[in-house]
């Protein structure tokens, strides 16, 4: 089941603007709460919505598809359905209606020029996806220069004014081109839907004139920046209030609402403020948007895990335990929970596939009454989502557009120490992995002295209690070994070499002294004697006497004695 945006007459919303240095960020307010937000950074502007001229490189006839280079670091992606214009009014019904058996060798050529327009964002190891059918959305209609077609915006309902619309747009679009009227258009009279059809035919002209110019690939029409976006697809009636802290931008909204909706700029605010976001708390949301674990008010709480393929919601009762029966505290922790897995989904910005596994409940009546919860929530959200049941197992299964990176990838990284699998080895496996390291370096180098680097936790773990583990290392191999401990290594890594003749072990084995004078930072109390500190010379372990209780401070020191593994020191009085 598909559900289309319906706006609650009485909820209030609002849209703030924040301009940064660097970033521009937009969030929409539903009673104060945050649902939306859009983050656009300068030297990574979306790319959706841009037109290039761009070249076929490679046809692939076993995907039906082809790569085209568009001048981006990744050629971006054409599926065959994307290649072909989109049906009419009166032939078909859809992509496939039209393609048929058609193979997509028929209709591309490596070295063929066409122009293109990025549908879907170069996301991960993925470049853009593109397609032939261009659209360019205006204030109250999107054109479609390639088809010859009517469409009206489902979310507009009543069936006298789809019909007015209707034959009020065939009439006014231009010859040979298709428009979809948008739901703003909603009550609009015809000059007013006109002039928008002309602004956007001679657009589309100048852009194509522009493709009949130039090199290939080239860049033939930028979409608009995010404030205009936002100006031209969400700032409609609904809104109650538009706030911008920048008053440059603010006087720009304003002209731009000169021409496109006189009527809204009472509605637009300026606020010239440090930071508009924190002081509508929507810093503290944007922090809990990148978490995986999202508390209810109820005491129950939500797990959202992203993956590449899809998005896996779980719910759980947590620290809620109700206060009638289970089945009732079931029912009001998966209520609870559907409204705030659809506003993380707005706010996250996940698309593609989501599978939600409700907490099980026994009653059929129960199960419909989440489903329409859920289904009133997406009714709010403009990106197109569908609900396509719930499966034998109990979990409810959605699909929901994706043309843009999700929030977590515009603003987090994969971590370069794990990866991105959120997971490091623990200290005992990396202890094991060395010791079959050292084990074969042994093997193969004739110096009688190895020194092996690795963090801490891995090489106290090596040491052992006292220094048992590393005698049995030294006995097994053989080999002089000095292990150690390096805050600066990832737990996963390992430094390893083997020393030769005395010079080379003096320069690499101990960096100190006895009877030396440093100047040292106490980084933590000793493990097994809390009276005492511990300090590292390149990462060379200092037990200092009786400086448990100045961790954290600088304190001179003189060397005592030298050990393999450690050395003494004592404090020296200031």
């Amino acid at each position: 089941m598909e559900f289309i945006a319906k706006v609650d007459d009485e909820m209030f919303k609002e849209i703030l603007i924040n301009l940064g240095e660097e970033e521009t960020r937009v969030a929409v307010l539903e009673n104060r709460v945050p649902v939306e937000i859009n983050i656009e950074r300068s030297p990574n502007q979306r790319l959706v919505g841009n037109i290039y001229k761009g070249r076929v490189e490679n046809v692939l006839p076993g995907m039906q598809a082809a790569f085209v280079d568009i001048g981006l670091e990744k050629n971006s992606f054409l599926y065959i359905e994307d290649a072909f214009p989109e049906h009419s009014a009166e032939h078909g019904t859809g992509h496939h209606a039209s393609i048929g058996g058609a193979n997509i060798c028929d209709l591309l050529k490596r070295g063929q020029d066409l122009i293109v327009q990025i549908a879907k964002e170069p996301i991960g190891t993925k470049g853009a996806r593109v397609t032939a059918n261009i659209t360019l959305p205006g204030r109250y209609l999107v054109l479609m220069p390639t088809v010859d077609y009517v469409g009206i915006s489902r979310r507009i309902e009543d069936e006298h004014e789809r019909e007015r619309l209707k034959e009020m747009a065939a009439r006014i679009k231009p010859g040979g081109m298709g428009v979809i009227v948008r739901t703003l258009a909603e009550g609009i009279d015809e000059d007013e839907l006109a002039a928008d059809a002309d602004m956007l035919a001679n657009l589309w002209r100048k852009i194509f004139n522009r493709s009949a110019h130039g090199p290939v690939p080239n860049l033939l029409h930028r979409d608009l920046e995010l404030v205009q976006r936002i100006l031209r697809d969400s700032f409609t009636p609904d809104v109650d209030r538009l706030t911008v802290d920048s008053r440059y931008e603010y006087e720009k909204i304003l002209d731009l609402l000169d021409i496109v909706g006189p009527q809204l700029k009472v509605k637009v605010f300026l606020e010239e403020r440090n930071n508009i976001f924190a002081e509508h708390n929507i810093e503290a949301e944007l922090e809990k948007a990148l978490k995986r674990r999202i508390w209810l008010h109820c005491g129950g709480y939500i797990v959202i895990d992203q993956t590449e393929a899809l998005t896996v919601v779980d719910v759980n009762t947590g620290k809620y335990v109700g206060s009638t029966n289970l089945e009732d505290t079931v029912l009001k922790t998966n209520l609870e929970a559907a409204v705030e897995i659809v506003r993380q989904l707005r706010l996250r910005n996940i698309g593609g596939i989501i599978i939600v596994d409700f907490i099980d409940m026994a009653q059929e009546e129960h199960r419909q009454q989440v489903l329409e919860v859920l289904g009133e929530e997406i009714h709010k959200d403009k990106t197109k989502t569908n609900i396509l049941g719930i499966t034998q197992l109990g979990l409810v299964e959605m699909t929901r557009k994706k043309v843009r990176p999700s929030l977590a990838e515009v603003l987090q990284k994969s971590c370069p120490y794990c990866e991105g699998r959120g997971k490091v080895l623990s200290e005992e496996t990396v202890g094991i992995n060395i010791k079959q390291q050292i084990y074969q370096m042994a093997r193969q180098t004739g110096a009688e002295t190895i020194l092996v680097e690795a963090n801490p936790l891995v090489a106290a773990r090596l040491i052992g209690s006292g220094g048992v583990n590393l005698r049995d290392l030294e006995n097994r191999t053989g080999k002089n070994l000095y292990i150690r401990g390096t805050a600066e290594h990832h737990i996963e890594a390992v430094v390893m070499r083997p020393l030769h003749g005395q010079s080379d072990i003096d320069a690499h084995i101990l960096p100190v002294k006895p009877g030396q004078i440093l100047e040292v930072l106490v980084e933590e109390p000793h493990t097994n004697n809390y009276d005492d500190g511990i300090a590292r010379v390149n990462g060379f372990v200092l037990d200092i006497e009786g400086a448990g209780e100045l961790v954290g401070s600088t304190v001179a020191v003189e060397v005592d004695k030298v050990f393999r593994t450690y050395a003494r020191a004592k404090l020296l009085k200031a």
